[in-house]
């Protein structure tokens, strides 16, 4: 391959992984999950208008995950010092006490992350996607990468299974749902849209919020107060949603913006194509 692979390259979990479609799924997931951390919330309350610009949020964290994971070593330094200025010039007051905080304080950035990179990993697992153990690791270890792209140590960062499940044993005390959470959660479930696409909101958008929250650890449910189907039939729905959406052509679903995979492959040459199978090799 010519040209400049970036900071995963064509031969990591992380290049090969990025290219499904769940993804999206995972994405919501994370917001969920994100949502419990009182100070992390509140961090966004106050800073994002998230309420009248839910895609373009979306949008601009799943540009973010591509430029970092498929763009130029260059693009994806930019995007991360971008990242880290932006989060220098916020604060945040706490819900609880009153304290004023940095929203670039490192143990906010740590959950972020963690709850980030670990909807990633276990909706993609849970939903068919082929990592054995080892390469599950593989890819936590590489993201030590992105967390040093928004500010963290990478060696103070969860680094494979073992590790990240410490980490949430650890934060768990911490995490409440409390009125930022269920904003964000009656949010995800009926964002403000086009009154002509409320039908559409409720036959498509509704149930991928669903099978996301489903997907959320039994602590998140509690918390949250809805309860979710049995495990089994959440693992059935997402193996079956999963299923659905690997069968749209790759090369049609990588058209939708920003099109990074597209770029790194004209960049690259189409070796670099992103393929569960390839993740073994």
């Amino acid at each position: 391959m010519e040209g400049d692979p970036g900071l995963f390259t064509p031969d990591s979990v992380t290049w090969q992984v990025h290219g499904d479609p769940m993804m999206w799924v995972a994405g919501i997931r994370a917001f969920y999950l994100q949502a419990l951390h009182p100070r992390a919330v509140r961090g966004v309350m106050e800073n994002s208008d998230f309420r009248r610009d839910a895609w373009g949020r979306l949008m601009r964290t799943a540009n973010f995950v591509g430029t970092t994971t498929y763009g130029t070593t260059e693009a994806a330094e930019r995007a991360g010092a971008r990242v880290r200025k932006i989060h220098r010039m916020l604060g945040a007051t706490d819900p609880d006490t009153g304290e004023r905080y940095g929203v670039d304080d490192p143990e906010l950035l740590l959950w972020v992350h963690c709850a980030e990179i670990d909807s990633y990993l276990h909706v993609l697992r849970r939903s068919g996607f082929p990592l054995t153990d080892a390469q599950a690791d593989r890819y936590l270890a590489e993201h030590r990468v992105s967390a040093r792209l928004v500010g963290l140590d990478p060696a103070a960062v969860p680094g494979d299974r073992a590790d990240l499940a410490a980490y949430f044993r650890k934060v768990r005390p911490l995490l409440a749902a409390g009125a930022d959470a269920r904003a964000v959660d009656d949010f995800l479930l009926r964002p403000p849209t086009h009154p002509l696409l409320i039908p559409a909101r409720e036959v498509l958008w509704r149930r991928v919020a669903h099978l996301a929250y489903a997907s959320l650890p039994p602590y998140a449910h509690e918390l949250y107060g809805r309860p979710a189907p049995e495990p089994a039939v959440v693992t059935r729905r997402l193996r079956a949603t999963g299923t659905l959406l690997r069968c749209v052509p790759a090369r049609l679903r990588w058209q939708l913006p920003p099109k990074h995979i597209l770029r790194a492959m004209a960049r690259l040459g189409p070796g670099a194509r992103p393929a569960p199978y390839k993740v073994g090799h």
